[in-house]
């Protein structure tokens, strides 16, 4: 079948967009925001949601178990009832923002995930942070959309093909976690 090595190959070829130097600026933020105590808030739509839950998994358990720095991050993708109860008596465009206007505060870290860059909700939560002075960093696609720009720091997957651009979010955001799970040696059980 020539669809799936077609996929492969293309695949391989994106691997090239993924800028190092701009994880690497990435893996330093977290890693303050972890020295400092900051709160870490990721979130995303569809895959992209999916994708900010693995994430914060990854540093939760993966890059925070057995260790005495241990990260404070968390999915605002993972509240399905907090999510539904805005979507249905607000609007679906706050369901990230609000969440932030609860929890976070200035030198926290916004992670937002879009291949479009152009997702209202994920675009609230990055202006909201922004504006109280949280560090905020941005996973996108295609030209960055509204989102790329908004970002402190955005690390752009440029390819056309969604599928691409989710698989390389993924290779991002591992990137990130497993430095922290195999650069850095654990310490002492906390």
């Amino acid at each position: 079948m020539i669809f799936p090595q077609r996929y492969k190959e293309e695949l391989v070829d994106a691997i090239g967009s993924i800028d190092s130097e701009r994880v690497g600026r990435a893996i330093e933020i977290l890693a303050q925001a972890r020295e400092g105590g900051r709160r870490i808030f990721v979130c995303g739509n569809g895959g992209s949601a999916s994708t900010a839950s693995h994430f914060a998994t990854d540093l939760v358990k993966g890059a925070s178990y057995g260790r005495t720095a241990r990260f404070r991050i968390l999915a605002l993708t993972d509240s399905l009832p907090t999510i539904t109860a805005y979507s249905n008596d607000v609007s679906y465009e706050c369901v990230f923002v609000e969440q932030l206007k609860n929890f976070a505060e200035p030198e926290d870290v916004v992670i937002a995930i879009s291949s479009s860059g152009n997702s209202p909700n994920v675009l609230r939560a990055v202006e909201y942070g922004n504006a109280i002075g949280c560090r905020t960093i941005a996973l996108t696609g295609r030209e960055g959309g509204h989102l790329g720009p908004l970002a402190e720091l955005e690390i752009r997957i440029a390819h056309p093909h969604t599928g691409r651009i989710e698989d390389l979010h993924m290779v991002v955001l591992h990137m990130i976690s497993y430095y922290f799970m195999e650069e850095e040696r654990p310490h002492q059980n906390s």
